[in-house]
């Protein structure tokens, strides 16, 4: 029954090969195997090194930038490009696509530096004005350091162009309204102009940077803070901000408001107009100087020596700006102006009120341009609740403190940055 039926017995001659062929295929299994594990890990490791996008990046306009790009842009944070240097940060020249850029490294070791750059970002970033320096974008790739990327401001600051430059580059009498028209510009913009409100909370001279059409921009929104526009008042356990310009209530009630930022425009048109910084050693206080002169009818002596000998202006409009300077720099907030007010105020000139359309900016012109308004200064010199030079340097000695570092007042959780000596 079991004849002639098919043998299924294997003969091993059947398949010359066999086995070569099958360690070949076992082979390129193998290597198949390996490639796409080295596919799968190398595309697995993209993904980890890529940055993940946060969710409260989406919102604001400044994008992200590469830190390959910004390291290739300043040629490695190379220190022939360095432009500035403040406390820990340094501020770079770079050239990104073409075009000039600052890029500003913030130390990522404390808090404040993180908040610093939230800060920027979540203000500067999202607001375009002639006035205010423009933020281009921003990085957070580069371990222990944030990156800001700004527009490059080819004339630095303001107060290389007031105290650090020879007689022959200063700026002239209409440069310097010009820029002054140019912040205040600006500033009202933080107040009004945009959908919430924005205290800048650090408006002084080396805040204000000079592109190269000498068009004024105010920069350095690390301290900025935003609000509705119903709010009026912010209050705050923290003081903070740069001594010679923080406003008294600030420093006193841990009370902020668009009236401390006028505080702070108004040291600054002092310095610009007398040349001279809030604070000096050996010296009293800005402040202080000016009211002591105008008590004895001499405010105008208080022009920058250099500008009496250039002119280009009158007596009667050097007393109206410092009086200005004065007026915003009040210690009572309710006597101060608006930056609208203010905005109006530098536009008319000193003999002519160009129309009668706003009787509150011709009242404040006239108790600008009254001598019986401040006839009363003296009075008024509760200025002396400001801290002096001597508080300032043992503030600065206390907490160890550099020309740009962090001090802390006394008994409080205050962080302020001493000014320039």
């Amino acid at each position: 029954m079991t004849e002639n039926l098919p043998s299924f017995v294997h003969h091993k001659k059947w398949f010359p090969g066999a086995q070569a062929f099958a360690v070949g295929v076992t082979s390129i299994v193998f290597v198949l195997i390996i490639g796409f594990g080295y596919v799968a890990f190398f595309v697995l490791r993209r993904r980890k090194t890529q940055e993940e996008v946060e969710d409260w990046e989406l919102e604001y306009w400044p994008h992200r930038i590469g830190f390959h790009e910004i390291d290739a842009a300043t040629t490695g944070f190379s220190e022939e490009n360095v432009v500035a240097v403040g406390g820990t940060r340094k501020v770079y020249k770079g050239v990104l696509h073409g075009v000039e850029v600052a890029v500003k490294r913030i130390p990522q070791e404390r808090e404040e530096g993180m908040r610093q750059f939230l800060a920027e970002v979540s203000s500067l970033g999202r607001m375009k004005h002639r006035n205010l320096v423009g933020l281009r974008g921003w990085c957070k790739k580069e371990k222990g350091n944030l990156i800001l990327v700004y527009d490059f401001m080819r004339n630095g600051s303001l107060d290389k162009w007031i105290f650090e430059c020879e007689e022959g580059m200063m700026l002239t009498w209409e440069e310097r309204i010009q820029v002054l028209k140019n912040v205040a510009t600006g500033i009202l913009y933080l107040h009004e102009g945009w959908e919430v409100k924005v205290l800048h909370r650090d408006i002084q001279a080396n805040n204000v940077l000079l592109h190269k059409d000498m068009n004024a921009r105010l920069g350095d929104f690390g301290l900025a803070r935003m609000h509705d526009h119903q709010g009026q008042v912010v209050s705050t356990t923290r003081v903070i901000g740069t001594l010679g310009y923080i406003a008294p209530e600030v420093i006193q009630r841990g009370t902020a408001s668009t009236l401390s930022d006028v505080f702070g425009f108004g040291i600054l048109v002092l310095e610009v107009i007398c040349g001279r910084r809030p604070i000096e050693e050996h010296k009293p206080g800005l402040i202080e100087w000016l009211m002591s002169l105008m008590v004895q009818g001499q405010l105008h002596s208080a022009v920058d020596e250099r500008l009496k000998a250039k002119g280009g202006y009158t007596i009667e409009e050097g007393e109206r700006l410092l009086h200005l300077g004065l007026l915003c720099s009040h210690t009572d907030p309710s006597i101060r102006p608006t930056m609208r007010q203010v905005v109006k105020i530098l536009e008319v000139e000193i003999d002519s009120i160009e129309s009668d359309e706003d009787n509150m900016e011709m009242s404040l012109l006239g108790k600008i341009r009254s001598a019986t308004t401040w006839s009363r200064a003296e009075c008024a010199l509760p200025y002396s609740g400001y801290p002096s030079f001597d508080e300032v340097k043992m503030f600065s000695f206390n907490s160890r403190t550099s020309r740009s570092g962090s001090s802390t007042f006394p008994g409080s959780e205050s962080e302020i940055t001493s000014i320039n000596m």
